[in-house]
């Protein structure tokens, strides 16, 4: 596998030697911490056969990481001491990330949940300072600064506020470590963004945004785009929006119901359609690998072996096909481009369009729904027009059109989302997905 870079406009990832990149994450941040090495390998085999190629995966977990032992019995730590990394431990770690490198899986590697710094309702205990944040840094960048296959994520569901001299210090030495080689973002709280606090950060490499599962339907478009137009251009993800079957608001009580896989197409097309660089999913019971063994966080309702085949899980792959079958770094958000983008948020529309002109795309997610696209955008003097469904990852043609202005669509009643992708035609793409 190649190391990942940024590409050269600043708004995408690519491999080392230029191939795009298209980030679909998968949340398994109790990975180390509660799989033995067959479970992880059952979990592994069943994402990369989904199409996702980024695990998002914490060391020092949330769950007592630091005080509750792994499967093997292993503790990650001597004394709670950042400094003194107990081997038995990481060398599991160091055996979950080679299984996902032979199954051409990258891991988003958190060095620590974001309670071991600040405790904010976490369950700590708080371990790190300036100084052996640096230690522990440069010792897991030394550790991994041949592993290709590993992004590095600081944070862990936190504002750096208060804290910046730590992370800045752990990014530091994890890049003294890896001698330079390091991919670096941050995953903030929910209903937030890294770039608020950290874009101008020499350290950070990508911007990540927690839309999170506080209601239904949250805003994580603006925050997607607002990073879009910042300088200097950075990547920027949906890195935790509403987990599949999560109860909406937190509410143990299931008043709201929990969320869906239509909720999470919603997030997932809205936020790419918006200049995101890829995406990341969440099961609610995969995030914390609940099963018979440990407490249940929040009524997970199935075991994680169960939720592996959920629906959404299923779905997220013809995302990631839907974009890697048009041109990829040209890509840019467009809200003129159909003249009705500004809706309620149930129905609100989000469209991309190629920087030339080839190519645009809009999500749709009632059926029924009508927009006004403005054909001059786009280069060409004949377009081809298309319906992709993205449960499905099925295209069907909906015709050919001149150049006009304005041009009306609807889309399909048996929804209810859809996206609607208009090439010009000249330019021979096959069908959205292929």
């Amino acid at each position: 596998m190649e190391f990942l870079r940024v590409s050269e406009n600043g708004h995408f990832l690519m491999t080392a030697s230029g191939a795009p990149f298209f980030w679909l994450g998968d949340t398994a941040w109790e990975l180390f911490h509660r799989l033995s090495r067959e479970e992880a390998e059952l979990y592994l085999d069943n994402r990369a056969a989904k199409g996702f190629n980024v695990i998002q995966a914490v060391i020092l977990a949330e769950r007592d990481g630091l005080h509750t032992p792994n499967v093997y019995g292993q503790l990650p730590l001597y004394d709670d001491d950042p400094t003194r990394l107990r081997e038995d431990y990481f060398e599991y770690v160091d055996t979950i990330i080679r299984l996902a490198e032979s199954k051409g899986l990258y891991i988003g590697l958190l060095p620590t949940w974001g309670d071991k710094v600040d405790l904010v309702g976490g369950m700590g205990p708080i371990i790190f300072d300036v100084e052996n944040a640096a230690v522990y840094g440069k010792l897991l960048g030394t550790r991994y600064r041949e592993q290709s296959n590993i992004v590095w994520i600081l944070g862990g569901d936190r504002f750096p506020d208060g804290f910046e001299a730590i992370w800045r210090s752990m990014a530091q030495g994890i890049l003294e470590g890896t001698r330079g080689r390091a991919l670096i973002t941050y995953h903030p709280r929910g209903a937030g963004q890294s770039s608020s606090r950290l874009h101008e950060e020499s350290w950070l490499s990508l911007n990540m945004i927690q839309s999170g599962h506080g209601t239904y339907d949250v805003a994580n478009w603006e925050l997607v785009l607002e990073d879009f137009g910042r300088v200097p251009a950075k990547p920027t993800l949906d890195s935790e929006p509403n987990y599949e079957f999560h109860p909406v608001g937190f509410d143990a009580q299931l008043r709201s119901g929990r969320f869906s896989d239509f909720d999470v197409r919603k997030a997932a097309y809205r936020a790419v359609l918006s200049g995101a660089c890829g995406h990341t999913y969440g099961h609610h019971s995969i995030w914390q690998m609940y099963d018979e063994r440990y407490e249940p966080v929040l009524v997970p309702g199935m075991t994680w072996r169960e939720a592996l085949d959920a629906p959404g899980a299923y779905q997220m792959q013809y995302l990631r096909h839907l974009f890697e079958s048009r041109p990829f770094f040209s890509r840019m958000p467009d809200s003129n481009l159909v003249a009705n983008t500004t809706q309620t948020p149930p129905s609100q529309v989000c469209a991309s369009r190629d920087a030339e002109g080839a190519y645009a795309m809009i999500y749709l997610p009632t059926a029924g729904q009508s927009v006004d696209v403005n054909l001059d955008r786009l280069s060409g003097s004949q377009f081809n027009a298309w319906w992709y469904d993205p449960r499905t990852g099925q295209s069907s043609a909906i015709g050919m059109f001149e150049p006009s202005p304005m041009q009306t669509f609807v889309s399909p009643q048996d929804g209810p989302d859809w996206v609607l992708v208009i090439d010009d035609a000249k330019r021979g793409f096959l069908p959205p997905g292929q």
